[in-house]
């Protein structure tokens, strides 16, 4: 099945001004316990990463290269934690995307506050206080 260049146009342009789930998501070590808590603006797209590192035994996130070694890539699981509704008024609008992004880094902070995946309990660094 091929499809013609106007199609591909309006699938793309479709595409890239589409919001994909987004929000926070944790990558738990089910060897140790310990987590890894980021935020996205494309959850799927996170989800997928950490798949497709699975499959070809790759790992591009530091914090868990020493563990990935240790215990294998099977032991590594992704899970959702919370995820954000865009604003009605930034559906149609992709310059609203900032206004997403800060909300996508505020949920991140209750998150990391709320689990504290820091030293032993997990991959996440503690911020610097100012």
């Amino acid at each position: 099945m091929t499809l013609d260049k106007q199609k591909k146009k309006e699938l793309a342009a479709a595409y890239a001004t589409s919001f994909r789930p987004m929000g926070v998501y944790q990558i738990r070590n089910t060897k140790n316990g310990k987590l890894y808590v980021d935020g996205t603006m494309d959850l799927e797209g996170a989800r997928n990463r950490l798949e497709f590192f699975k499959q070809t035994n790759m790992n591009t996130i530091p914090e868990l290269r020493q563990d990935w070694a240790a215990c294998g890539a099977d032991a590594f699981v992704f899970e959702e934690l919370d995820r954000i509704k865009p604003r009605e008024e930034t559906l149609n609008d992709p310059s609203g995307l900032s206004a997403c992004k800060e909300d996508v880094q505020a949920l991140l902070e209750l998150w990391l506050e709320k689990l504290q995946p820091y030293g032993e309990r997990g991959y996440n660094k503690p911020k610097r206080k100012a």
